[in-house]
């Protein structure tokens, strides 16, 4: 990673008709036909961009009122599929990029966690190497499920209930396997800080440092990473954990009582109001926020 490192902003990137409106928008991600995929709470809850910004097209209106966590994976034969988070449906799902489902994980079978499915709220979901699928039930029961591939439960850690260990508001997830063998790193929003596991759920550490509300985690550059705090602003650590910078800083933007939905024109650009989802790609940077009406920008990395 360089010694400095900076984001700039591309003004104006994402363009919509004036047919389209999307929701609060979430999740992430640039398949291999450079398209961004932006996960949102609206009837446009897939949608797709092409590299200029431009709209293209959407599907996913089942998925408007409960829209989260997004994950693209490239299979074995090449195939990209879409792991989709819903906390109001209760569920995990995992489609084609054209849009047809493919597999669909319920509330896990841990009763003394979950009496009823309402208590199951997922928000985040990755895939290890090997296909096993991890999700976080950040609004719900605070705990992190592991599935193999084909959605059998395979066990969970964390919970309400536990002591020592017990999250916070698991928010985010993010599986590394920059160093060879994967680690789980969870961002444990209400407890400000990022928490390390191996794939089997044994814990290895624990990362504070200064964050404000981390919302999910990226790896970024050869061992850094990157993530959305929530309130105002983007920030890039080291391998440690310990930030290397802030992109976007807008210093006490939460305060204001009608956080997060500021009128559009109040937002300021390269401001963040409240960043809630991030993908890198290349020297590019997509962020997407927690904005009623929706907020996708784009960075380009600049640093040496």
């Amino acid at each position: 990673m360089p010694n400095t490192i900076d984001l700039q902003l591309v003004p104006g990137w994402a363009k919509l008709p004036e047919n389209v409106e999307l929701g609060y928008t979430h999740g992430v991600a640039v398949d291999s036909q450079n398209r961004l995929i932006v996960f949102n709470m609206s009837r446009h809850a897939v949608a797709f961009f092409d590299p200029s910004g431009q709209f293209l097209h959407s599907w996913g209106s089942e998925f408007a009122a409960g829209a989260h966590g997004l994950h693209l994976r490239q299979e074995e034969d090449g195939q990209e599929f879409l792991y989709l988070t819903d906390y109001a449906r209760h569920l995990v799902a995992k489609y084609t990029l054209d849009g047809q489902e493919v597999l669909t994980i319920g509330v896990p079978p841990v009763p003394e966690l979950y009496p009823n499915p309402e208590s199951y709220m997922p928000t985040d979901v990755d895939v290890a190497p090997n296909g096993d699928i991890y999700v976080a039930d950040g609004y719900g029961q605070y705990a992190v499920h592991r599935f193999d591939r084909t959605g059998k439960w395979l066990q969970c850690w964390g919970g309400k209930n536990e002591a020592g260990l017990k999250f916070h508001e698991p928010h985010g997830i993010g599986i590394d396997s920059r160093s060879g063998e994967p680690v789980l790193y969870v961002a444990d929003r209400r407890h400000q800080r990022f928490v390390a596991y191996r794939l089997d759920g044994e814990f290895i550490a624990t990362y504070e440092g200064d964050y404000r509300l981390p919302c999910d985690v990226v790896p970024f550059g050869e061992n850094g990473f990157i993530f959305p705090d929530l309130n105002g602003r983007i920030t890039i650590t080291d391998s440690n954990f310990q930030s290397i910078a802030h992109i976007g800083d807008n210093p006490n933007i939460w305060e204001d009582s009608r956080w997060p939905n500021l009128p559009p024109q109040e937002l300021v650009d390269g401001k963040f109001n409240s960043p809630h989802g991030l993908c890198v790609h290349g020297n590019q940077v997509f962020v997407a926020e927690w904005v009623q009406q929706g907020r996708i920008t784009k960075w380009e990395v600049s640093g040496k």
